[in-house]
């Protein structure tokens, strides 16, 4: 996995940096999200080492419907194939996505909860995030009852458990030593 991230860096960078030189930033996004999705099929993860497979043939399966051959992301793409890369599509989407985010000066944030959030609570959490972060904040919900109570904020960098299991769990530590 580590591997593949940093074989995947530069990709991602030069994939963002051609994006945002254009304003297609969500465009690039979406053409990644689906090339990302066919490489991880079963079907066609083989093919990328296959050396009966053509670069231009692997370039248009990931392709998606209704882009031009010779659009930037089909180059793109030619390069990945070439060099044997498709296989990093889905590490290439996630970082671009996170590269997109921080040039939108947004966070995206999950938080889990022990019950579902309603409008005003979603709002309320997603205002206070946003004056702790001090970026616009993009929240993805979960609810997950083992919690007991209380939420679970996962940033990617940093996580604040204040769910009913996570203070059980230091309690029970703390008591422990």
């Amino acid at each position: 996995m580590a591997q593949a991230l940093t074989l995947a860096r530069p990709y991602a960078r030069a994939a963002f940096e051609v994006a945002h030189a254009a304003g297609a930033l969500a465009d690039w996004s979406a053409a990644l999200t689906f090339a990302a999705a066919v490489a991880v099929d079963p079907q066609v993860a083989g093919l990328g080492n296959d050396p009966r497979v053509l670069p231009a043939q692997l370039v248009a399966i990931h392709l998606p419907q209704g882009m031009a051959a010779d659009a930037p992301f089909a180059r793109f793409l030619e390069e990945l194939a070439e060099n044997r890369r498709m296989h990093l599509l889905p590490e290439i989407a996630a970082l671009y996505d996170q590269y997109k985010l921080e040039s939108e000066s947004t966070l995206k944030v999950k938080v889990t909860s022990a019950l579902d959030l309603d409008a005003t609570q979603t709002e309320q959490l997603r205002a206070s995030l946003k004056r702790r972060f001090k970026r616009e904040i993009e929240l993805d919900t979960h609810v997950d009852p083992a919690l007991l109570g209380g939420v679970v904020i996962d940033t990617g960098e940093q996580v604040i458990d204040g769910s009913a299991r996570g203070r059980l769990q230091r309690l029970a530590s703390a008591l422990a030593h």
